[in-house]
């Protein structure tokens, strides 16, 4: 574990980016993506799932020596484009993008901040505490619920565990076995650093949430499998 007088050097940060039928915003958050000044090398792993609106062929023409484009033929869930992404970053920093235009990469720095002080090895960005478009009721009813259970079974005092938002070391990830598919991939990475004794740190981040209409893929039956998925890891011996 890192102290906060520990300043540890990082060279890459690996931002894996899961995208299923995202042709309307995907090239832009690419944009956003390159326009973000770093004191890193960034490394893209764009991971299409199986995408039948052509975010594919978009995807090929921004490929270059930052952006990588791994396709699955079929869609699989975004656990398992996430897991595919894995796989092929090389970063000594790990972070989890959407490619929705929800979540604003200018907000990296904030994100990376605790890490590159040597304060944390997982940050994840809370939408509770920080300037948003407010979310639907549903789905803030939700969040809330997750994040209080997972505080109840992991004893964290997390505001927003669903979040899309999370950065890692690499060290910190390594050797994780990781078996969800869909939107599964939150609770069970959560649990799993927590699990290690990790300690995540949140920062306030903006965020501007879609409606169904607009194409938001997340549903009510998402959050039950979230639930379960907490209670699951919580008592399971890999992690």
């Amino acid at each position: 574990m890192m102290t906060e007088t520990t300043r540890p050097t990082f060279k890459t940060l690996s931002v894996i980016m899961p995208v299923y039928n995202e042709r309307a915003t995907v090239a832009e958050m690419i944009r956003r993506m390159r326009a973000v000044e770093l004191p890193l090398i960034l490394q893209v792993v764009a991971v299409d799932d199986g995408s039948s609106d052509g975010s594919d062929k978009v995807l090929g023409a921004l490929e270059d020596s930052t952006v990588r484009v791994i396709t699955h033929k079929e869609n699989q869930g975004k656990g398992a484009a996430i897991r595919t992404g894995l796989e092929a970053a090389t970063g000594d920093l790990i972070l989890i993008q959407d490619a929705d235009l929800e979540y604003d990469p200018d907000d990296w720095p904030k994100l990376l901040d605790p890490i590159l002080k040597g304060k944390a090895e997982v940050v994840f960005g809370s939408r509770f505490t920080g300037e948003r478009k407010n979310m639907l009721p549903l789905h803030w009813f939700a969040n809330r619920i997750l994040s209080f259970t997972t505080n109840l079974l992991y004893q964290s005092t997390l505001s927003d565990m669903e979040t899309c938002y999370k950065v890692f070391t690499a060290k910190a990830i390594e050797g994780l076995t990781i078996v969800s598919n869909r939107f599964d991939f939150e609770p069970e990475i959560t649990a799993k650093v927590l699990r290690r004794g990790h300690r995540i740190y949140e920062v306030p981040i903006s965020y501007a949430g879609r409606e169904p209409s607009e194409g938001k893929k997340i549903t009510w039956r998402d959050g039950f499998t979230a639930l379960a998925a907490l209670i699951r890891f919580r008592f399971t011996k890999d992690y």
